[in-house]
């Protein structure tokens, strides 16, 4: 998949050398923002990170909010972030890597309006990427895996960078223990198709998978009835939302991300004129936003030695010492 219709190292190059014309008053009347999601934000997971990131944003800066729920389809993409900027809604967040392209295409019309796309590393006059590093608490569940198990399965969605360096991390993280630790990995290509999910889960179990993550937004779910069905002594972490009740004696832990707290962040430094000059990234560093937590309450929880030796990891994350992903 091409990752943007414009050069990403030719993006860079053109903000470290241009001075952008971006919207710098501070906001006299309510802030209006939109958000799009990639599916309905009834379900846990992704799409209702994105919704309690616009509800955050209203409570906090007392903004006017409306989101729309779109499924994959880039012309809808294009359709949604006009039908907002027309409106003169001031900040439209795009939630997930596949509505870059759209905003890059709608953002040169609408030079008032801040286009936030979530997953993305983009950073383009009105086009502003912000970044959860899911590198970094997938590496810590590597660590995990590669100490408690025998072998590892990564379902995800799509192949997109969020996606693959999500995983990157998992298996950088895994043989940072054990270089020969064995790994499986597939993607279903969609981010809707609960049952392939499950599928392609049982299927990794069966040929002795022992720690399994799925990683395919609203489609997640699948792969933790797999784990919870399969009976066996398989492993996994929830991510993005608290999935426990899915597989009780199976999630070793919660990676959440509390990106409403992010998302506030930047809306308010936007709400007040001071428009970020470079894409938005958080990590362990920021703990009011990225939380990795293990759970006691499990059948067979994660070792006191092996938390301490994540716990170490975790540090040296947050402190730059570890990358966790190519950059």
């Amino acid at each position: 998949m091409t990752i943007t219709r414009r050069s990403y190292i030719a993006g860079m190059a053109v903000a470290a050398a241009v001075t952008m014309s971006l919207p710098t008053a501070v906001w006299a009347e309510t802030l209006k923002m939109g958000l799009l999601v990639p599916g309905s934000v009834s379900e846990e997971g992704w799409n209702r990170i994105g919704y309690n990131a616009l509800k955050g944003v209203e409570k906090e800066l007392g903004a006017q909010v409306s989101y729309v729920e779109l499924q994959q389809n880039p012309a809808s993409f294009e359709k949604a972030f006009r039908d907002y900027a027309s409106q003169g809604y001031d900040i439209i967040l795009g939630h997930g890597f596949e509505f870059q392209d759209s905003a890059l295409d709608v953002a040169p019309d609408y030079p008032d309006t801040v286009f936030l796309i979530s997953s993305s590393h983009i950073y383009e006059d009105n086009v502003i990427g912000l970044n959860t590093d899911t590198s970094q608490p997938f590496y810590l569940m590597g660590v995990v895996a590669a100490k408690m198990g025998k072998k590892a399965g990564l379902v995800g969605g799509m192949e997109i960078p969020p996606i693959q360096q999500a995983f990157e991390g998992f298996k950088n993280g895994a043989r940072s223990v054990d270089p020969e630790f064995p790994i499986s990995e597939a993607y279903i290509g969609n981010f809707s198709d609960t049952t392939a999910t499950k599928e392609a889960a049982l299927s990794m179990i069966a040929q002795g998978v022992d720690f399994l993550m799925p990683n395919a937004s609203g489609a997640t779910i699948g792969g933790y009835q797999a784990i919870a069905e399969a009976g066996k002594n398989v492993g996994t972490f929830s991510i993005f939302s608290d999935f426990t009740e899915v597989a009780p004696d199976h999630i070793l832990g919660l990676y959440v991300a509390d990106y409403a707290q992010g998302v506030v962040k930047v809306a308010r430094m936007i709400q007040q004129g001071d428009v970020p000059k470079q894409n938005y990234e958080f990590g362990l560093k920021d703990p009011e936003v990225m939380k990795f937590t293990f759970r006691d309450d499990v059948k067979n929880p994660v070792p006191a030695d092996v938390r301490a030796a994540v716990e170490e990891v975790r540090a040296k994350i947050a402190a730059g010492e570890i990358q966790t992903r190519a950059r």
